[in-house]
């Protein structure tokens, strides 16, 4: 079983790799990220499960460090327990990621929309909102005709599986380069003295 679980994700990303789409896709949305942190502007990411659980690592490896120490990224997750449970209470689950992007987004921010389906209500939302404030929608998601990749200002789709996780490891290898792509862009490194 671990061996043909390794082959199959081995697959996956073969598959995710020969596509001719991805290299591009993947620069287009560093790019446009480090962009957005040059103009003093900042990243916002919202999901899921375990792709609020991509969210919430993209942020705080900007936040925080990747591979050296540097000055900290503005990079927000909307992963607030008590903000998530009052909006959904209050409002819908439906709401939850929307009212955040309508009350912190600002023109010239970049939303991180996270969705193995790509269908998730919540994360359509999100995206509706952010396009209303001129923010830029990089969607992460995968190959299929889903909503996200429609209202998504650049997409990257993973190959379609029957199974979240094999979408979601792709995802976080993704999300590994979008930080050092964006590190690389900002040349914004500094010595381990910090």
């Amino acid at each position: 079983m671990i061996e043909s679980s390794l082959d199959e994700a081995l697959l996956m990303l073969q598959t995710f790799i020969s596509h001719p789409d991805t290299i591009d896709s993947i620069e287009r949305a560093a790019s446009t990220m480090a962009t957005a942190l040059q103009n003093g502007n900042k990243i916002i990411s919202c999901g899921n499960g375990g792709s609020l659980c991509d969210a919430t690592h993209f942020a705080e490896e900007l936040t925080g460090r990747y591979r050296k120490n540097r000055a900290p990224l503005p990079a927000i997750a909307i992963n607030d327990p008590a903000y998530i449970t009052c909006v959904g209470n209050d409002f819908s689950f439906n709401d939850i990621y929307a009212r955040y992007v309508e009350g912190v987004g600002r023109q010239g921010d970049v939303l991180l929309a996270i969705s193995t389906s790509g269908n998730s209500t919540n994360i359509m939302r999100a995206a509706d909102a952010a396009r209303k404030k001129n923010i830029t929608v990089v969607g992460l998601t995968c190959e299929s005709d889903n909503a996200l990749r429609a209202k998504s200002d650049i997409a990257i789709c993973t190959p379609l599986s029957d199974f979240s996780d094999r979408i979601q490891e792709i995802h976080i290898k993704v999300i590994h380069m979008l930080i050092q792509s964006i590190e690389y862009s900002l040349n914004n490194q500094t010595d381990d003295r910090r």
